[in-house]
């Protein structure tokens, strides 16, 4: 395989075709790039008329956007197998010390394992972590109307102020989660 393959690309490069991506979704086939519809829509197709806000006709929007959610899989395991990069995660001397503060010691795979195993997963602590989690990510984002890469991308391509703001917040919650809540649930 071609060392260009393996290696991250430059942001000058990466960063044009991400940003020019929803641009041309929007201006050639009107199209709002996004992924929290994905899970809407999944949810519609598969229990269809037992929840109020999942009562609305899938099939109209729902097939662009599986096959963009299927398209998202695809692409992860494509470079993640057959372009894995085999050489470890470069992380910063000083995030090592911050998350060796903390208790994390494993910096081996993509995530630490120290974090996220089952293990971990299968406890009370972490079962809660993940359920409440994804309540409030799923509950979010009906709240904001998208998503990051919803608003992030083909909002902010969009010029719509409301997908800055929801960005700025999300960013913020990001941040305050990190400084905040990651040493408490660590």
């Amino acid at each position: 395989m071609p060392d260009f393959l393996l290696r991250p690309w430059p942001w000058y490069v990466a960063g044009p075709i991400i940003g020019l991506m929803p641009a041309a979704l929007l201006l050639l086939g009107n199209r709002a790039l996004g992924v929290s519809n994905n899970l809407r829509h999944m949810c519609a197709a598969l229990l269809p008329g037992a929840i109020g806000y999942l009562r609305y006709d899938w099939r109209r929007e729902g097939g662009w956007n599986l096959a963009f959610a299927s398209g998202i899989v695809a692409g992860g395991l494509i470079g993640g197998v057959l372009l894995g990069n085999p050489r470890p995660v470069a992380i910063a001397a000083a995030t090592r010390a911050s998350l060796a503060a903390l208790g994390v010691s494993s910096f081996g795979g993509l995530a630490p394992a120290d974090l996220f195993n089952w293990a971990n997963l299968l406890t009370v602590r972490g079962a809660s972590l993940i359920l409440g989690g994804g309540f409030l990510v799923g509950f979010g984002t009906a709240y904001a109307g998208g998503c990051t890469s919803g608003h992030g991308l083909s909002g902010i391509a969009d010029l719509q102020v409301a997908s800055l703001v929801a960005l700025i917040g999300f960013f913020a919650g990001g941040i305050a989660g990190t400084f905040l809540l990651l040493p408490l649930l660590v």
